[in-house]
């Protein structure tokens, strides 16, 4: 894999490869992608297609065991069931399937955006829920997402995604794999 490949990944996508957040939104342009292996070989991690539009193609990169732990919860179940998925089971990887439809409805302009994506990339139920009922306005602070409440919860796990993605960076410049790096979170 291509080293600017690999930074383009960590920046994007460090918090998941280093095993402390669910998922993350890869967005790469068609270059990029044709180094891109979809982390192939990396302990854990998968990686969904979600879109390809005008040179770009955006991926969800998750750890299915964090995203189970997080929709499996009666109240993200509930929401999800009000923004219209089908919870007939505990699938997550058909709540994954249902959510990757609605965010491809979005991008083709058939469908309003999905708010719900906040939940499978792992931000609190509440923000989310803050963010529609206050049409994005209105939060405490923004960084990863915008917050609605526990700022001081938020913050602090905005300061984690910062610290791992900046150490995997050091990492990659200091000529580690993002193989090798990746292989300490597992």
């Amino acid at each position: 894999m291509d080293r600017n490949i690999w930074e383009t990944v960590a920046n994007q996508c460090a918090p998941v490869l280093m095993d402390v957040k669910p998922s993350n939104l890869l967005i790469l342009t068609k270059e990029e992608e044709a180094y891109f292996q979809c982390l192939e070989g990396m302990e854990g991690i998968s990686c969904l297609r979600l879109h390809t539009d005008r040179g770009k193609t955006t991926w969800l990169v998750y750890r299915m065991d964090r995203l189970e732990a997080v929709l499996v919860w009666p109240q993200v179940r509930e929401f999800l069931k009000s923004c219209g998925y089908e919870i007939t089971g505990n699938s997550a990887e058909e709540l994954l399937w249902h959510m990757a439809e609605r965010y491809a409805g979005y991008k083709e302009k058939q469908a309003g955006f999905p708010h719900e994506l906040g939940i499978f990339l792992g931000y609190p139920l509440w923000d989310v829920k803050g963010f529609i009922r206050n049409q994005g306005k209105d939060y405490l602070c923004a960084g990863y997402w915008k917050v609605y409440q526990n700022e001081h919860k938020a913050k602090e796990t905005f300061q984690l995604y910062r610290t791992v993605r900046e150490a995997m960076l050091r990492m990659l410049s200091a000529g580690s794999s993002l193989y090798e790096i990746c292989s300490f979170a597992n």
